[in-house]
């Protein structure tokens, strides 16, 4: 346990490296690698000066996750008790650091209005600098900021625990919880507490989810059913995903069309499949229109959720692979050619490199990635030049 004492000389330590022009591999290390690494983000980032409190959007017009949402409401109450037993305040971030749900204690609730720590309020790093809620989620590990480690100086005061929230079933990031109180108040257990939160989440997530269908596509296609992996043939993928895009349901000859196009495929072929989705779905396919009844996530949604949002990084993150990259459906065609227009218009308003060098790496054909790090690598990297000359290969 540290004691007063050592944690303002701790932030003493703090200030000092903060006004260094550039931090030395030994101050790296003294601050720690994640949070050098996020100072010099935010600082190419061109976060306003003045910026004391973190933008506002209406959360319902937002795309989060509507699982996690579920699980909130599951568990808040027991949430709200441990902000309130901890003088903390208690916040629970989308997969872009868009806070969703708040609780607080008295003592820390004017603190946390005054900067926006609230529902709605945008913690994206390239918005207010570095801070634990989104640390956390571009780690996907547990994150502490200490004091004036944040970038924003009217959060100098805090310290901040955060935790990411993974689904048990699909092993996704669904978003972020963090814990925050000020400085004087830091105790390392703290972070055991986030972890802890996000476990509670986790557990509501199980109970909330007895019928529910996740699907992958990009990279190998799967589909899990109540956390269990289907055993299923490249056509009846084919066909959940496209469900799955059209919630509201699709005929047996709209659903044909979807699937086969012109192709000389019988009507009776299709209902063999739904006949046989059926059997391994139960009662969770519907029939006139056919649609799914089951709760419904799947990564490509995500990735099209993260891009309505305006969240770059997390919709690059998401995309490992080509989305079904041997479907012959012409539904599913269309909406690959779409989705793949949108994500390279996202590429060049990208400014991480290092999310950026991670894409390439999956995708070393994805020459507008490669112009955009171009675009912001200096001349003087060596990963510049290797890069002008991939490009003119």
């Amino acid at each position: 346990m540290m004691t007063k004492q050592d944690l303002a000389q701790k932030r003493h330590n703090i200030d000092q490296l903060r006004q260094s022009s550039s931090l030395s591999p030994l101050h790296a290390e003294q601050l720690g690698q994640s949070i050098a690494s996020s100072w010099q983000r935010s600082s190419s980032a061109e976060i306003p000066k003045n910026r004391l409190a973190a933008p506002l959007t209406d959360i319902k017009k937002t795309t989060s996750s509507l699982t996690l949402a579920y699980a909130l409401h599951h568990c808040a109450q027991d949430l709200k008790h441990i902000a309130e037993q901890s003088s903390m305040v208690l916040a629970v971030g989308d997969i872009g650091s868009t806070i969703i749900w708040t609780a607080s204690s008295p003592q820390m609730q004017s603190a946390a209005e005054s900067v926006h720590f609230i529902e709605g309020g945008q913690w994206r790093e390239e918005l207010v600098g570095t801070n634990a809620l989104a640390l956390s989620l571009k780690t996907q590990q547990s994150s502490c900021v200490f004091s004036s480690e944040h970038y924003m100086s009217s959060i100098h005061d805090w310290v901040c625990y955060a935790a990411p929230i993974i689904d048990p079933y699909s092993k996704q990031v669904l978003g972020v919880i963090d814990l925050s109180t000020t400085w004087p108040k830091h105790n390392s257990l703290a972070l055991l507490a986030a972890e802890r939160c996000a476990t509670i989440i986790q557990s509501a997530l199980l109970e909330c989810q007895k019928q529910r269908l996740f699907i992958r596509a990009f990279s190998v296609p799967q589909v899990l059913f109540n956390g269990k992996v289907l055993v299923l043939t490249p056509r009846q993928i084919e066909i959940l995903a496209i469900l799955a895009l059209c919630p509201q349901g699709l005929s047996l000859d709209t659903l044909h069309q979807a699937l086969y196009g012109e192709r000389k495929v019988s009507i009776g072929t299709l209902k063999a499949e739904m006949s046989q989705l059926r059997d391994v779905l139960g009662g969770m396919l519907g029939s006139r229109p056919y649609r799914l009844l089951a709760d419904v996530e799947a990564d490509f949604l995500m990735m099209e959720q993260s891009l309505d949002a305006g969240y770059i990084d997390s919709a690059l993150k998401l995309c490992t692979g080509v989305f079904l990259a041997r479907t012959e459906s012409p539904f599913l065609c269309a909406w690959r050619d779409c989705l793949e227009s949108r994500l390279s218009d996202a590429i060049f308003k990208a400014n991480e490199t290092d999310v950026l060098l991670k894409h390439v790496a999956h995708f070393p054909e994805a020459i507008d990635a490669i112009e955009r790090l171009i675009e912001l690598m200096p001349k003087i990297h060596p990963v510049h030049q290797t890069l002008l000359k991939y490009k003119n290969l």
